[in-house]
């Protein structure tokens, strides 16, 4: 198991307090992600993940604080500013059907309904509205693509490929 394939819960933002705890920004919008998270990963010293145990959370202005067993001081914990905090993807909760994490989704093809290329999911925006928006590339530039019933027919993960509709743009004069 590489890093790489381990899913991005979080962020350490820098030390908090005095005994070895680090602020965490968290990257998930399941509010149980963090204060039920026993263990993660950050990469290790060639870029293997090291697994840390976590021995205690608490939130704290809008931010977890987290104490990691033989995090011990501040300069221990400064050690960790700024690593991302991983989990396998077995550690994730099983979604309802048509239901997709950010993560499926990035690095997808996107396809017209007839077949041709639109390009790439480069990142899945979340809007105030609840309603996400796939950022997709490809050779005509951005698509902006809703990620609704309305445009996306199918989500093939096991093919890494969406069936969507183009969408149509109107240019004001």
């Amino acid at each position: 198991m590489s890093f790489a394939d381990l899913v991005l819960v979080g962020r350490v933002v820098k030390p908090q307090g005095r005994r070895g705890e680090v602020a965490v920004i968290a990257f998930t919008d399941r509010p149980d992600r963090f204060p039920t998270l026993r263990r993660a990963f950050v990469p290790g010293p060639g870029g293997e993940p090291r697994e840390v145990r976590v021995e205690g959370v608490f939130p704290h202005k809008g931010r977890y604080v987290l104490k990691l067993e033989g995090v011990d001081s501040i300069d221990v914990a400064e050690t960790l500013r700024g690593l991302e905090l991983r989990i396998p993807e077995a550690d994730l909760e099983v979604l309802p059907e048509g239901s997709y994490y950010h993560h499926q989704l990035t690095g997808l093809a996107v396809v017209d309904e007839a077949g041709e290329p639109m390009g790439t999911v480069e990142e899945v925006l979340e809007t105030a509205a609840d309603a996400r928006i796939l950022v997709v590339r490809g050779p005509a530039g951005e698509t902006l693509l809703p990620f609704a019933d309305a445009f996306v027919r199918t989500v093939d993960l096991e093919a890494r490929r969406i069936v969507a509709v183009r969408p149509e743009y109107v240019v004001a004069d």
